[in-house]
């Protein structure tokens, strides 16, 4: 479950729950919605953990809190050693430069109004790390880094295609220096051919600058490109996280198995050998979860203990952690 005794970032026990009130005049809270229920990994600098489910699993909620975009209803953040979730004011602005996060879509998240060369910018000037000439050739630089012209910094968001509106997210996430960038579904609004080119360049650029990343997507084939490690979310809560590596050739949570089971693969012959596990039901509610196993209602080995225990995550060996006492 946890990346080493170095590591940039660790995440203990977070929770995200949101209330959900009734009453039009007098709002009274009925219940929360538990979007993060409890989940803890650590990332080491310079490695980059996939954190996978479905959509509403609870994954970019969990990104935003750690950035603190979300406030967590409980648990703690740490980065470089500093607990985030007491930080406030200027401390945590401060702090904010090495931790930047890029957004799933490459329109939305830029601003109309500005010119590449001020949207790429404006965290230098927010900082006060650079102004005038130097701000200038900062931004210059950082466009020839995501593969952009210099001279497209006069330009505006609409002028530019999805995959350069990314690459210009990028150079925003990039121009404070950070050490640390979520990655909120960074290539599921590209086409296919583009997501490889951003992957490439995600790549490229941890290794030349250093960075670690938290890469979310709903995604396991576009996860396996990039990731050290895979952490496996489901209905608020991680179920299984290991290497890379471990994730795609020994999957042992009966979630993960039939994540992969409808990955395909461009091998007809290989895929029409393979066995699609199809889950029964729908994803339960966030607002009233399952007891013990939040999987239990679809899984295929569910036993009666798995609705009355809590699955916590265990050591299989080798640094595999899985939330199932069935495996």
């Amino acid at each position: 479950m946890t990346a080493g005794n170095g590591s940039l970032l660790s995440v203990k026990d977070l929770k995200v729950h949101f209330p959900v009130k009734r009453g039009f005049i007098f709002q009274r809270t009925v219940g929360f919605i538990k979007a993060v229920d409890g989940i803890s990994f650590a990332i080491n600098p310079g490695e980059t953990l996939g954190l996978v489910g479905e959509s509403g699993c609870g994954k970019t909620t969990a990104g935003r809190s750690i950035l603190k975009l979300q406030e967590p209803t409980s648990g703690n953040v740490f980065f470089a050693g500093q607990n985030l979730i007491e930080m406030k004011g200027e401390a945590l602005r401060k702090m904010r430069v090495q931790m930047q996060p890029i957004f799933q879509d490459p329109f939305a998240s830029l601003n109309p109004r500005m010119n590449v060369g001020d949207i790429i910018g404006e965290p230098l000037e927010v900082h006060n790390l650079a102004k005038g000439k130097e701000l200038r050739d900062k931004v210059n630089d950082l466009l020839e880094k995501v593969g952009l012209a210099p001279e497209m910094a006069e330009r505006y968001p609409h002028e530019f295609s999805g995959g350069q509106r990314q690459r210009i997210g990028i150079a925003r996430a990039l121009s404070a220096s950070p050490s640390f960038i979520v990655c909120d579904e960074a290539v599921s609004a590209l086409d296919v051919s583009i997501q490889g080119q951003i992957i490439k360049l995600l790549i490229k650029l941890r290794e030349e600058l250093n960075l670690t990343y938290l890469f979310i997507s709903h995604d396991l084939s576009v996860v396996r490109h990039i990731s050290d490690r895979v952490a496996v979310m489901y209905l608020g809560k991680i179920v299984e996280i290991t290497t890379s590596d471990q994730i795609y050739s020994n999957p042992k949570h009966p979630y993960t198995k039939s994540l992969l089971s409808a990955v395909p693969i461009p091998d007809p012959a290989v895929d029409r050998t393979r066995k699609r596990i199809m889950l029964k039901g729908d994803v339960p509610s966030p607002i009233n979860p399952p007891s013990g196993c939040p999987f239990h209602t679809r899984c295929q080995m569910a036993v009666e203990t798995c609705s009355s225990l809590d699955q916590k995550l265990r050591n299989m060996g080798e640094e595999h952690w899985v939330a199932c006492d069935q495996v």
